[in-house]
Parts: structure tokens; sequence; C-alpha cells
């Protein structure tokens, strides 16, 4: 555990999968082809607390959706790639954008598309419910599932190391 601290004490960007990590990966789709998500709003506090602490969040999907840019858009989120089956550039330009080295990023994904990512991030995490190659190529394995608090648990893994996440818990007492 303590070489997983000493990667979140380093991290300046985290980069989250949309479905089966800040969600639990089902697709809701309605008669008129309107895709609906479901997000676990602990997950959106702890990704709020994690931007104030002083940490970018940024969302590589996929899938291209709506209900995605209304989410992002309430949590303050502005790095945004949707509708990338290969999510690796969209990663390395946003590590370039932000003049940050791959040491100080951590990835959050679910399956094997995430691969590339995970295997570039200088913290490679993986959810509870990850595919078994994906958890085998992740350093750290979240308590919770996708969608079900995954991404609170990264927050507060990376906040912990850091030392802001007392500091973050004080702003609401």
């Amino acid at each position: 555990m303590k070489d997983i601290q000493e990667k979140a004490a380093q991290v300046k960007l985290v980069v989250f999968d949309v479905d089966g990590v800040l969600t639990d990966g089902t697709l809701f789709v309605g008669d008129d082809g309107q895709e609906y998500k479901a997000f676990h709003s602990r997950d959106g506090l702890g990704m709020k607390m994690l931007q104030r602490s002083g940490v970018e969040i940024g969302i590589i999907t996929a899938r291209t959706s709506k209900v995605v840019v209304h989410r992002m858009e309430n949590l303050g989120i502005k790095h945004v790639y949707q509708g990338k089956q290969d999510k690796l550039p969209a990663f390395e330009e946003l590590v370039t954008k932000l003049g940050l080295s791959f040491e100080q990023t951590a990835y959050v994904g679910d399956d094997i598309v995430d691969l590339p990512v995970l295997r570039k991030a200088g913290l490679a995490i993986a959810v509870q419910d990850a595919h078994p190659v994906a958890k085998q190529h992740a350093h750290w394995q979240t308590p919770h599932g996708g969608g079900r608090g995954a991404a609170r648990d990264v927050c507060e893994l990376i906040m912990e190391a850091q030392n802001t996440l007392d500091t973050q818990i004080q702003y609401f007492l």
C-alpha cells in the first residue's frame, strides 16, 4: 500500500472512464433512442472535493451521450472527451495540454478497452467489478464497484495521500 500512497501523492490529474466506472455499466435506452445513465451522488461529491483540493479531473469515454455532458457540467469538469474508441490519444493530448508527466496522472477503468491508458498512467486503477484483465494491469483496485462509490474511493485515496482529505471534510463541519 505504501507504493500506492506514493503514486497517489504525485497525482495532479485523474481521468475517469464513464460506463462501468462512473456508472454500473447499465445503459437505459428509451423508445426515442434517448440514453439514460445512473450516477452515484457520493462519487460526484468526491470529485468536487478532489477538484477543490487542486487535482484536475478528466473524462474519456468511448460512447457519446448528452447525459455525460450535463453531469460533467454539473460537477464543473471541463476536460471531457467522448466518442473515443481509442482512448490513449485523448489521454496523451490532455496530459500534454496540462503540462504534466504521466507519473502525475491516474486513470480509472473497468475493461480491456482501457488497457492502453491503464498501462501509461502513473497510477492505474481498476474498479472492484472490472474485467479480470483490467485488474491485472492496475496498481490498485477500488473497494466499491463502478457507479457504486468507486470514484469516491479514488478521490479519497488521492486526497489522503496528499493530506487534503481532512481539509475537504472540514469544509462541511
